[in-house]
């Protein structure tokens, strides 16, 4: 995600630095303008905004505090925009840190998949004080289609985006138990994807729907094993807001069957593999 991202700020006009913790994911940024840091702490040095996209808590939590973190370089008055899906607790850490240290911290997390970044599509969701969501408004439109600030604390983006993965990976559950019943009940699933696309016409049915139709879950759009981080998070963020949600327990366990038969690096769709095995339409790796 952090590529296209950095790609379509370029784009913009604006001026970019980047790091990734795997150098060679980020040199082809350079022929589109960027300059490559070799460390976080190299490149938050003199800048006013840094965007960070990780893969979560534990990634944040090194690239801020770590040795080579940005919280020793980042100037004061700079801001951090954060567009991670992470815990509610790590973000209010981060805002509670970054505003010790003089410096800014909002939260930005995002709605697509890869190629919706490419095609500049996604949908960001913002929230933190407002001067510094004003502040960073041109990046957060360079970034996606639009954008929805829904409240004054950074965390409120990140339970926002984690509702919104719940609700997704929700219809992909839904998509792969009715396909199961499709299979063996000897009815194309292809076919039924026309109905289910003619019907509700949601963009979601339609990607995901396809790729469970062919089977087809890798390359991976967004693997099993940060989905299950995810509806981890949302049961946790429940939790602490007292909201039963058990759907999402049923969700995790899926995921858990599926990494446990080998498919975490698989698209999160691959959630319908185990569905359908549990269904015995599809014998499970050893």
């Amino acid at each position: 995600m952090g590529a296209p991202m950095a790609r379509n700020l370029i784009r913009a006009g604006h001026d970019v630095t980047v790091y990734n913790r795997t150098r060679a994911k980020a040199e082809p940024l350079a022929a589109d303008g960027a300059r490559i840091a070799d460390s976080v702490a190299h490149a938050v040095r003199g800048c006013e905004v840094t965007v960070t996209m990780l893969a979560d808590d534990h990634a944040v939590e090194e690239a801020v505090f770590g040795a080579d973190g940005m919280l020793q370089t980042l100037p004061r008055d700079a801001v951090h925009m954060s567009t991670s899906t992470i815990s509610v607790e790590m973000s209010k850490r981060l805002a509670t840190t970054h505003t010790a240290a003089g410096q800014g911290y909002i939260a930005t997390p995002v709605l697509g998949r890869p190629e919706a970044a490419a095609a500049q599509k996604l949908w960001v969701i913002a929230a933190g004080p407002p001067d510094l969501v004003e502040r960073c408004q041109p990046l957060i439109t360079a970034l996606g289609r639009g954008f929805t600030i829904v409240g004054r604390d950074p965390w409120q983006a990140n339970v926002v985006k984690l509702a919104s993965n719940f609700i997704i990976v929700s219809l992909i559950e839904t998509l792969g138990e009715a396909f199961a019943l499709m299979r063996k009940a000897g009815i194309s699933v292809h076919q039924f994807l026309e109905i289910v696309n003619t019907v509700f016409g949601s963009p979601i049915f339609a990607v995901y729907g396809q790729i469970i139709a062919d089977e087809k879950y890798e390359p991976a759009g967004f693997r099993m094993k940060l989905g299950l981080k995810d509806v981890r998070l949302a049961l946790a963020a429940a939790e602490e807001q007292a909201v039963p949600m058990p759907l999402a327990g049923i969700i995790r366990d899926h995921f858990l069957q599926g990494i446990a038969l080998g498919y975490g690096d698989q698209d999160w769709a691959a959630i319908a593999r185990v569905i359908a095995a549990n269904a015995g339409l599809e014998k499970p790796r050893a």
